[in-house]
């Protein structure tokens, strides 16, 4: 059994400890707002937290989260009033949707820890996420928007 905080809650799961987080996310605790992409963490899709930290749940081991805090994009706010919320609602960030919620969770990681950035601090942090869609123009405008408050 791995013990862990997700989302404000203590989960004890059973599974290898090899398994990628992601899977034991979406299909043993049935959070699946967080996504599987490439499986190789190139492309950010599948991005949660772990105390606090960006992480690619695709290629993150269930052992690395022993006792450790997990947030997927269903914990950043219950009713998608956190800041990246709604800056990517009032910008219309989404095109096919798809990576957004590892967007979303990569720019409130970023927002946490540099609560102004730059534009070359936000392509930096944001370089893994891809989006097929290219909207990387409005995905920037929107953490601009939510550092705004």
């Amino acid at each position: 059994m791995t013990a862990f905080t997700i989302n404000g809650r203590a989960v004890e799961v059973a599974a290898a400890p090899a398994t990628p987080l992601l899977w034991v996310v979406r299909e043993q605790l049935k959070l699946t707002g967080t996504k599987f992409g490439c499986g190789v963490a190139q492309c950010g899709a599948c991005t949660v937290h772990v105390d606090g930290e960006p992480m690619r749940a695709c290629v993150f081991p269930l052992s690395g989260a022993e006792g450790r805090d997990v947030t997927t994009i269903e914990g950043l706010s219950e009713d998608g009033s956190h800041p990246v919320q709604r800056a990517w609602t009032e910008m219309d960030v989404p095109q096919c949707g798809y990576c957004q919620s590892g967007q979303v969770m990569s720019a409130a990681a970023l927002l946490a820890q540099n609560p102004s950035p730059s534009d070359a601090e936000i392509d930096e942090a944001m370089r893994g996420n891809l989006c097929r869609c290219g909207t990387y123009v409005r995905i920037r405008a929107a953490i601009h928007r939510a550092a705004e408050g």
